[in-house]
């Protein structure tokens, strides 16, 4: 039974809870025991009776020996099979042993499960942790296996440990000269980042630092294993978490993934609490789904916009062309339904009625007419702002709407009929760039911002058009400023992977960012300011970064650059998605992404050093990056060889 029902997170699929059990043979009643009667939603379970070993069977007919597996495929329906069980692999395998014979066994034996756990259609299996910090046979095996499998996922169990906590668990003791984070780095890498290969982290009593369990949010993992005594017992003596673990397993939960509980019950609870409402004996584990289920019901119902955006997340799209391409009706509508970058008391309206007090005292008010220029007013929200807040500061308004798009321009012509603004708003069908303008603008207002600021030409189209602007008129906005920040990123590495070409490494990507691990704080990169009258105007960029990655954070794998905006509308009117002073409520722009061809690895201590141009040509815009530092990358996007913007 899932873990409950809250608003937003009915989909997620961390509302399923696991529990680890021993092995059996009987599975249809371990089954009745552990969901039916213990509301548990699947088992973790082994495939294999763990006293078999292929080295023992031969000599003695082998080739009529039966695999010790649990049971028959035809103990459970093929529905039961897929959804209530996760396949466990045998612990003991230990594929880099020196010892031939186990090392032998143990190869026979993965392959064996993995073969058997495909043939009963699981959706997934669990892995071993490695039994030392050198596992490369291991993960050639694996990678074989990889290979061959479609649906099956592989979860590979790693402690959550990092190498300067102190513990004295016996499965550290064995990896405490290394950080786990890095057992599965070296496992992940040398399977090639497999898309199908996952990590299920074993969750310990001692948790590592903050910054170091923040990397794990930027990984595939799939679940968090949780040992009975990693509880504590509260008041009444029921089972708990500490703080840090319940801040813990709801990042979990906010990333798709599941608990599973694993061990003997440790707690001794109040005898009316042995059994249920029927009188039959209560799961001994339930008292601890009971309490997963309550840190799940605990999270805070999803703000519905974040439902809506619920299918963006980590869903990887080419930026806009706007000026090569029209937009489309739905693009526009759902833009224009953003009200807190155009109304309300935020932004555009805001700033237009800031810089009309600016410009016209209140003693001339009646007197004076601004002329203020919409260049590229798409469907007119920009317009509908500025007449808002000349009614709002009793200033009288001249409006000029330009706009390239003849099927927006058909929209603009309707709504000044709706609206009555024929004798305020003159339409103007043009691209501002060579529009010759018959008076001169007092404010020049464009929204052409893109995720990543001047990735949708901005500069460009208000070079072209400051021409009609006054020597002294205002732009809105007056600047605008890119940032980048290192991320760990599998799930958007893999389906850029996925595509198997170069094209798709060069190319930035319009992206909500879920599944991410943000590195270190961003920076600044490039910042355009308008009007720009200089002579030796140039929108060419060149920056170098260096990202320091903080000291207890240890080790990281950075699969890419998360990339955002920030600008200034008017004085002190902003508007942008960088994270530290990101506009509220706002959900027109998501940030973009930079990926890396290869991903490179940041150790403590050692300064991430990266280079970004945006270069500029007769036709088009493009953007080139690289690492320098630790490890130098090969240049991305050489001559915008795949992903440009056409001027």
């Amino acid at each position: 039974m899932p873990l409950g029902e809250r608003g937003g997170w009915e989909r997620s699929e961390s509302r399923y809870c696991g529990v680890e059990t021993d092995f059996s043979d009987d599975v249809p009643s371990l089954l009745s025991f552990n969901i039916s009667t213990g509301g548990f939603d699947y088992v973790l379970a082994p495939l294999m009776n763990p006293s078999y070993r292929p080295s023992l069977m031969e000599g003695k007919g082998s080739e009529t020996q039966v695999l010790p597996v649990s049971g028959s495929d035809l103990v459970l329906a093929p529905s039961q099979w897929s959804s209530h069980v996760v396949g466990k692999v045998s612990s003991w395998i230990d594929l880099d042993s020196e010892d031939e014979v186990l090392r032998m066994d143990s190869e026979t034996t993965l392959k064996q499960e993995i073969a058997w756990a495909t043939h009963l259609s699981l959706q997934a299996c669990l892995l071993p942790t490695p039994k030392g910090t050198s596992c490369a046979n291991y993960a050639r095996c694996v990678n074989q296996i990889l290979q061959g499998l479609t649906t099956l996922q592989l979860w590979l169990r790693v402690p959550l440990v990092k190498s300067d906590d102190a513990t004295s668990e016996g499965l550290v003791r064995r990896l405490i000269n290394t950080d786990s984070w890095e057992l599965w780095n070296s496992f992940r890498l040398l399977c090639e980042h497999d898309s199908k290969l996952s990590v299920a982290l074993d969750v310990m009593s001692t948790l590592p630092s903050e910054t170091s369990l923040g990397r794990w949010m930027g990984e595939s993992v799939r679940a968090a294993i949780i040992s009975t005594d990693s509880f504590l017992t509260n008041a009444r003596g029921y089972p708990c978490l500490s703080k840090r673990h319940q801040k813990l397993i709801a990042g979990f939960f906010d990333h798709a993934t599941q608990v599973v509980v694993s061990g003997k019950p440790v707690h001794n609870l109040p005898k009316a609490s042995d059994s249920n409402t029927e009188g039959t004996q209560r799961h001994p584990l339930r008292s601890y789904l009971d309490y997963v289920a309550y840190l799940f019901q605990k999270m805070e119902p999803l703000p519905e916009q974040e439902r809506i955006e619920l299918g963006y997340r980590d869903f990887l799209q080419a930026p806009l062309q706007p000026l090569m391409d029209n937009l489309e009706a739905q693009t526009y509508e759902t833009f224009e339904r953003d009200s807190t970058k155009y109304i309300q008391v935020c932004c555009y309206q805001r700033a237009v009625a800031k810089a009309l007090v600016d410009r016209v005292p209140d003693e001339k008010a009646s007197e004076l007419t601004t002329v203020l220029m919409v260049v590229g007013a798409g469907r007119g929200p920009l317009v509908r702002a500025s007449l808002q807040a000349a009614e709002e500061t009793n200033r009288k308004l001249k409006v000029y709407a330009v706009e390239k798009n003849p099927n927006a321009v058909v929209t603009l012509h309707n709504l000044v009929k709706l609206e009555g603004w024929e004798g305020i708003v003159t339409i103007i069908s043009c691209d501002m760039r060579f529009w010759n303008a018959s008076e001169k603008a007092d404010i020049l207002v464009s929204e052409l911002l893109g995720s990543f600021g001047d990735n949708e030409l901005s500069p460009e189209c208000l070079d072209g058009a400051q021409r009609f602007l006054k020597p002294d008129g205002i732009s809105i906005p007056s600047s605008y400023t890119s940032f980048i920040q290192p991320v760990t990123a599998t799930k958007l590495y893999n389906d850029v992977k996925a595509h198997k070409d170069l094209a798709h490494f060069e190319t930035p990507y319009v992206v909500k960012l879920h599944s991410v691990a943000r590195l270190a704080p961003s920076q600044s990169v490039f910042t355009f300011t308008h009007p720009n009258f200089s002579t030796k105007a140039n929108n060419q960029r060149y920056k170098k970064l260096q990202f320091n990655l903080p000291s207890d954070a240890g080790s990281s794998l950075v699969h890419g650059f998360a990339g955002y905006f920030d600008s200034v509308l008017y004085k002190d009117v902003h508007l942008g998605i960088e994270p530290t002073t990101a506009t509220p409520n706002m959900f027109s722009w998501f940030p973009i992404f930079f990926p890396l061809r290869k991903p490179v690895e940041v150790h403590p201590g050692s300064p991430l050093e990266v280079h970004f141009w945006r270069c500029c040509g007769s036709s088009k815009v493009w953007y080139e990056w690289s690492v320098s530092s630790p490890t130098p990358t090969p240049m991305h996007n050489t001559n915008g060889r795949s992903y440009w913007v056409g001027l």
